[in-house]
């Protein structure tokens, strides 16, 4: 019986994820990166309700996309719900 031959297939590179772009309530726009859980090693603060998000907790990257050119500092890490709801109460920090 003859061996069945398998070609090498070269490793697939994972596609670039489209960028995920809001507009906030005060009329700029932001960009909004999800973080799974498993990717959180970091204690970070939310500023929507001030409390902490803990290791392991999925949550949202987000900075905004106008205000110059450093955007490692202006990121800031959401809880997913006080993201979508931050309409509707105001955010406890002020985005400096």
């Amino acid at each position: 019986m003859s061996r069945r031959r398998r070609t090498r297939q070269p490793p697939r590179t994972p596609l670039p994820a489209p960028r995920r772009i809001e507009v906030g309530p005060d009329g700029y726009d932001y960009e909004v990166k999800p973080v799974a859980a498993a990717r959180a090693t970091k204690t970070y603060r939310c500023p929507g309700c001030d409390h902490e998000i803990r290791p392991g907790t999925a949550h949202l990257v987000v900075w905004p996309i106008d205000f110059g050119q450093d955007a490692v500092e202006d990121r800031r890490h959401w809880h997913t719900p006080c993201w979508q709801h931050r309409a509707t109460r105001g955010p406890t920090r002020k985005w400096s």
